[in-house]
């Protein structure tokens, strides 16, 4: 019988950072957390947690303080975001490789308590500690008194505005050690190759912990080592993006059928839009009650779930959503626009606008009470819901998130660029690639080197353009307007 993918409500709610002390003390010598060659056990991850907890107390991090991670996947990521729980205060995961300009921004938002990271993070201006710093084997491993954070997490963004944003999530710091999460149980080895910086894979992986399985990360994605970690840990619970899925089918199917996957229970893929053809392979593949997607966002307005017998029934579709959630579709006039076409898409959740979250440094997108993330979409007459663009503007790319208006900033500082368009185009592996096309000064053009060179000193790698296009057409209004639709287009038409 397949696994039912839900999130029952929790009846025995409890400080995230005291589950491993609960589940240590069921079965202390159980696999808790693998990463590369490092595994700890339940009672090892457990004391781990509580002295690193009290080191945290003792740099001064009290309850309620944000605490800043920009590590590198690792154990001790995991470690130092439930010692956070453990004492009350917020884990605001970072990409450890953000270029100093870009990390300034968005703790310049968020004024975290501490900074946990390395040199990188340093260079930014910012009061650094390692995770060594925050390790001392003299301190008690015994429980904390228990204490909950008001904010589960806090996730930076790019924006869509082209400055930083971070979104604090409403959801206190607890959960019910006993309830089973998205279809995960008590002992499962749940896969998860994805870097912890982003919502998902930190949000599953600290939810696979809280429930006493086994979580495996991966230092980074590796198509072939995930297959080889799903056979060697028995894994029931794998997350993937479908960047990772077109990689993984891509290895053909002499390699993929070395490795018994056979333990396989959920194969969760989010954050970007699985191609049909795709989704269709992996259905054959492994069957459809296997598969199942999930649509959100960081901010957790809104959630949709589908699986996979009953995605071949309504192929394209996210799902439906929960019937305590409310939906409209909206034209570009704000007015709702016929059923079963295409509109931006608002929800309105079980506790109104604002229950769920909120921003530093941005402001909702809403109408009245509803809000949006700013992506299209439509409804069929039974209530499925189908995603005709992820967003307006945004670029998924290996499922993250990309903003251009982010990245024309970047482009635009450059001297000799008047200003610059930056569309995501089809790419095979990726999803979208960022492509810029650039407006220049005609007697004093940078080249394309220069621009890649400038940008990837104030933008994350994943960020950077991987096209260049560089016009003196103008390619803005007066307005400062872009077709950007049309200019994207035009490319796609280009390509064949």
């Amino acid at each position: 019988m397949a696994r039912a993918f839900t999130l029952p409500p929790a009846t025995n709610p409890q400080s995230i950072g005291g589950l491993i002390n609960v589940h240590a003390g069921r079965d202390p010598d159980y696999p808790a957390l693998t990463c590369g060659d490092v595994t700890l056990t339940r009672r090892e991850l457990a004391a781990r947690i509580n002295r690193r907890a009290r080191a945290l107390v003792r740099a001064g991090v009290g309850q309620d303080d944000f605490v800043a991670i920009a590590l590198p996947n690792g154990t001790a990521f995991m470690e130092i975001a439930f010692a956070c729980w453990a004492i009350g205060a917020t884990p605001a995961p970072v990409p450890h490789r953000l270029p100093p300009v870009e990390l300034s921004a968005i703790l310049e938002l968020m004024r975290p308590r501490l900074i946990v990271g390395d040199v990188s993070a340093a260079d930014a201006g910012a009061t650094v500690v390692s995770e060594a710093d925050l390790y001392d084997a003299d301190l008690s491993a015994d429980p904390l008194a228990e204490a909950v954070a008001r904010y589960v997490k806090a996730i930076p963004s790019g924006g869509s505005t082209g400055r930083p944003k971070v979104i604090v999530d409403h959801a206190p710091g607890a959960l019910d050690p006993d309830a089973p999460s998205l279809g995960m149980q008590n002992g499962d080895a749940v896969i998860i190759p994805g870097p912890l910086y982003h919502a998902a894979p930190f949000g599953f992986g600290y939810l696979a912990l809280a429930a006493g399985c086994h979580l495996v990360l991966t230092p980074r994605f590796d198509a072939e080592e995930t297959l080889r970690l799903i056979e060697r840990h028995r894994g029931a619970w794998l997350y993937v993006v479908p960047t990772m899925m077109h990689r993984i089918w891509a290895l053909g199917e002499e390699t993929r059928s070395r490795y018994d996957l056979s333990s396989l229970e959920i194969v969760c893929h989010i954050a970007a839009a699985c191609p049909i053809w795709l989704k269709e392979k992996w259905i054959e593949w492994l069957g459809p009650d296997r598969i199942w997607e999930g649509y959100s966002g960081t901010e957790s307005i809104a959630a949709t779930l589908i699986g996979g017998r009953e995605w071949l029934e309504h192929k394209g579709s996210v799902g439906r959503l929960a019937p305590t959630t409310q939906i409209r579709f909206l034209g570009e006039d704000g007015l709702p626009v016929a059923p079963g076409e295409i509109g931006e898409i608002y929800f309105l959740p079980p506790g109104g606008k604002g229950s769920t979250y909120h921003y530093l440094g941005a402001e909702p997108r809403a109408q009245g009470e509803w809000e949006s993330c700013g992506d299209l979409g439509r409804m069929d007459e039974d209530g499925y819901l189908y995603l005709a663009d992820r967003r307006t503007d945004l670029i998924i790319s290996g499922g993250a998130n990309i903003y251009p208006a982010e990245i024309e900033a970047a482009i635009d500082a450059c001297p000799g660029v008047l200003c610059s368009v930056v569309v995501g185009l089809p790419d095979d592996d990726l999803g979208q690639k960022v492509h810029a096309i650039v407006e220049v000064v005609a007697d004093a053009a940078p080249d394309a080197e220069t621009l890649r060179n400038f940008v990837a000193e104030r933008l994350v790698r994943y960020k950077l353009p991987r096209t260049w296009e560089i016009t003196t057409e103008r390619l803005r209004d007066d307005a400062g307007k872009a077709r950007r639709t049309a200019l994207r287009d035009a490319r796609i038409g280009a390509q064949g």
